[in-house]
């Protein structure tokens, strides 16, 4: 399943997990260094719908649920 959603265009986008060694400065040491860098994706919550279309059609989407909650989806019953 392609997590995009159909509304606004929101897709999986590219990002690092940072894993980091050492006491901080701030607790007596000598700061803490970057000791591994992971990829990771950050994936949008989509969820599949039934929406209503401005043609009074009512089909199925894949619609995140930021779009949901702002409203810019007509739910069909």
């Amino acid at each position: 399943m392609s997590r995009i959603c159909t509304i606004t265009g929101k897709r999986p986008v590219r990002g690092s997990i940072i894993c980091r060694k050492g006491q901080s400065k701030k607790s007596g040491g000598i700061g803490t260094h970057v000791v591994k860098v992971t990829k990771r994706r950050f994936r949008p919550n989509v969820q599949r719908v039934r929406v209503l279309l401005p043609t009074g059609q009512v089909k199925r989407v894949w619609v995140c649920v930021k779009a949901i909650k702002a409203g810019k989806v007509t739910k069909a019953a």
